[in-house]
């Protein structure tokens, strides 16, 4: 089609005239709505990520001393977080001289491990991290 031509229907239906291959013998345009042309390509770059599930991490945190009324709590938490898909770190901190009795906050998780393993199961076993103890539990 001539230029000319193609020009005066672009302006009629207030499109544009998109050069696609200009080393071509002649060379080749395509009428369209350039700007709708580049929002969908934006939305469709932006789109790739839409598949992909975030895994997010709750943590909840306890001293080695909790109460065990506290700690009911604590666990009613990690249970509803773990029933929801969420992966749990439950961290235990140590204040003071507490860190001397690193069993106490062992225990402690080992007890809200036995309360919850029948939905939760450890993917990092507890281990020191400076002056906390923490594991990383994973719904079953």
């Amino acid at each position: 089609m001539p230029l000319r031509e193609a020009l005066s229907l672009v302006e009629n239906d207030e499109l544009d005239l998109v050069e696609v291959a200009p080393e071509a013998q002649p060379p080749v345009c395509r009428i369209m709505n350039y700007g709708k042309f580049r929002y969908l390509q934006k939305k469709k770059d932006q789109g790739g990520g839409k598949k992909h599930t975030s895994v997010s991490i709750k943590e909840v945190k306890m001293r080695a001393r909790t109460d065990t009324h506290d700690l009911v709590h604590k666990v009613r938490n990690i249970r509803r977080f773990i029933e929801r898909g969420q992966r749990v770190k439950v961290s235990v901190f140590f204040r003071g001289r507490e860190i001397t009795h690193p069993e106490l906050g062992k225990q402690m998780l080992n007890g809200v491990l036995l309360q919850v393993e029948d939905i939760a199961k450890p993917d990092i076993s507890p281990r020191m991290e400076g002056r906390s103890m923490a594991m990383l539990l994973t719904p079953k």
